[in-house]
């Protein structure tokens, strides 16, 4: 059965005008990428390809190379190279999904997440320049050195999320965070769609879809309240769309949530 959790949301203020209303997608939003997985019904439980591992990194395959140099890899390809680029981002702490040879929308996202951090310009396929970069890959900025062993990182300037675990960089995904744009909600109240930033921590986990004011929310991770979380959702574009909150890939909200711990885990939020 479908576990339909709604959220009774009270006004908080963090630095802004005080926001009435928790944030969420529209229902039925899907992504925009040329080969969407499975994303589980509004009654279907978390997908299945998130398989953390115990120690709670992803776990990556023993192969580890990169793509081989020259051949251009796009969404909808199969094949060894694809493969060899899902084992390849897997091992820096990116999760494709499934290891499978198929470029979908979970590869995709750590595509993107990848090239994030690396400072290359987002986009669609694989050349040569992240076929370098995937060779001799840089780490992901650390925002706040002695914020603790075990911690989350969000970047608002290149929409990445890092997880910490015992000093250790344990995932790195792709998000979408507030859109800036002023909006109301349908249950009364107005604001800015801006995520806040300072210093949180994880305080409470919702299983399964979420119905808040603004929409839904699948698997959310509260940092402030009961109003702004860490989300998957079926739509995590490039640009910063959210109403505040930091949406995550579906695959990677299936597990995130597992990773941290909650209440507890500090969450920092950086410009």
């Amino acid at each position: 059965m479908r576990r339909l959790v709604v959220l009774s949301v009270m006004a908080l203020s963090i630095g802004m005008a005080p926001v009435a209303a928790a944030c969420g997608t529209v229902p039925g939003a899907q992504r925009p990428t040329a080969t969407q997985p499975a994303i589980p019904s509004r009654s279907s439980p978390a997908p299945s390809s998130a398989v953390p591992s115990a120690s709670g990194s992803v776990a990556p395959s023993a192969s580890t190379a990169p793509p081989a140099t020259g051949q251009v890899l796009a969404p909808g390809m199969t094949g060894q190279g694809v493969l060899r680029l899902q084992l390849r981002l897997a091992a820096l702490k990116y999760y494709p999904g499934q290891a499978d040879g198929q470029f979908g929308a979970d590869t995709l996202e750590a595509v993107w997440a990848f090239e994030e951090v690396q400072g290359l310009p987002p986009s669609d396929q694989v050349g040569r320049a992240m076929q370098a970069a995937l060779a001799h890959p840089r780490s992901p900025a650390v925002l706040v050195p002695a914020g603790g062993a075990t911690r989350v990182e969000i970047s608002l300037q290149r929409e990445v999320l890092v997880l910490y675990r015992a000093g250790q960089v344990a995932l790195i995904s792709h998000v979408s965070t507030g859109g800036g744009y002023y909006y109301c909600s349908p249950g009364g109240g107005c604001g800015y769609a801006i995520t806040p930033v300072g210093d949180f921590q994880t305080l409470s986990y919702v299983p399964g879809w979420v119905v808040v004011p603004l929409g839904e929310m699948y698997n959310p991770v509260f940092f402030v309240g009961t109003a702004y979380a860490i989300h998957g959702d079926t739509d995590v574009p490039l640009d910063p769309v959210s109403h505040g909150c930091v949406r995550i890939p579906m695959d990677v909200a299936a597990f995130f949530h597992t990773l941290v711990k909650i209440p507890g885990t500090p969450v920092y939020i950086r410009g």
